[in-house]
């Protein structure tokens, strides 16, 4: 008797590749995003390609196609001193994978790119942050590995009127917040200004890192969509700046968001009211923005800037921190 025939096994799909994006992907990308948030960011991903290509060695952004085009794609850039870590890190700003094509690998590839470009730059973990209310984006983490991060994301209303969280009594908010700004001359941090923020840096870290602060200082002078650093000024001498940037849409945000990177002040300087007239002008520029909130990462063992942040009117964000040491294997 004949052996009844099988059907054959159906052709087993090959496993997505990732590649550099380029220019020609920008629509791409743009119309999965939108596919998957409701709207359109033509903007941010616009300046987020420009930057990469601009200076690839510190971006990292790849794509996965499938047969009707691009199906997924990556932004990620690198982390070298920002809000006060000593490690090199790759932060993921944006991921996405068109609804038709998830579930097929495409997300694993694009985090096995990431990951290799990570260990490529020097980076020992890939970071980011989500909402804590983003079940597909903290799901998403969770299945390629990500766990909670030691750093607290931390966040304010912006609003004009004094930092401090307990006025004294009978206090006018505006009053105190012109004295605030009153401490230090503060103005625009300009390309002109690096030296004399790298000659801060050193004191407070002890070791010359003029190549981060040149991309700290690029970053938020050309890649954030408004830029609103500053430099607080002492005898026409720079004694302590912040850069923070306004980026409509980074880390998923849908929200007019601020995130301030960096706030340092010359330590021959510091109990003098530099960081608050720092801050309050920074609000102040803000609130003429219409931006909403701003938001900071600070390490939870660094409990005096912790509080020097809750003093100024900063809380616990419904933002959580992640961290993936490089090297995890990806789920599948």
């Amino acid at each position: 008797m004949a052996q009844p025939t099988r059907d054959p096994e159906p052709p087993t799909a090959p496993t997505p590749t990732a590649r550099r994006l380029t220019r020609d992907d920008l629509q791409a990308v743009v119309a999965i995003d939108a596919a998957l948030v409701g709207r359109t960011r033509n903007e941010f991903f616009e300046r987020r390609l420009a930057a990469a290509l601009a200076r690839p060695e510190i971006h990292a952004q790849f794509g996965v196609d499938g047969p009707a085009g691009l199906e997924g794609f990556v932004l990620a850039r690198l982390l070298d001193g920002e809000f006060g870590s000593h490690d090199t890190a790759l932060r993921l700003q944006a991921i996405g994978v068109s609804p038709s094509a998830q579930g097929h690998g495409a997300g694993r590839a694009l985090m096995r790119a990431l990951e290799g470009a990570a260990r490529k730059h020097g980076a020992g973990a890939l970071r980011t942050t989500a909402a804590w209310t983003d079940h597909g984006m903290l799901g998403f983490l969770d299945h390629h590995g990500f766990s909670l991060a030691d750093s607290q994301i931390i966040d304010c209303a912006v609003h004009v009127g004094g930092l401090r969280s307990h006025q004294a009594p009978g206090s006018d908010d505006l009053d105190d917040e012109i004295r605030e700004r009153d401490q230090a001359d503060v103005r625009t941090l300009t390309a002109s200004d690096l030296k004399a923020i790298v000659r801060i840096d050193r004191r407070i870290t002890g070791r010359d890192r003029t190549p981060y602060m040149r991309r700290t200082l690029d970053a938020a002078l050309g890649e954030s969509d408004i830029g609103v650093s500053l430099a607080a000024y002492d005898d026409d001498h720079i004694v302590g700046f912040l850069t923070a940037r306004v980026d409509l849409g980074d880390a998923g945000r849908v929200e007019s968001t601020a995130v301030l990177d960096t706030l340092d002040v010359d330590p021959d300087f510091r109990r003098r009211g530099i960081g608050h007239a720092l801050v309050s002008q920074l609000f102040v520029n803000l609130s003429g923005l219409r931006v909403d909130r701003v938001e900071t990462s600070v390490s939870k063992a660094d409990l005096a800037l912790l509080g020097f942040f809750y003093d100024v009117g900063f809380g616990a964000s419904q933002r959580l921190a992640f961290v993936k040491p490089v090297g995890m294997a990806s789920g599948d």
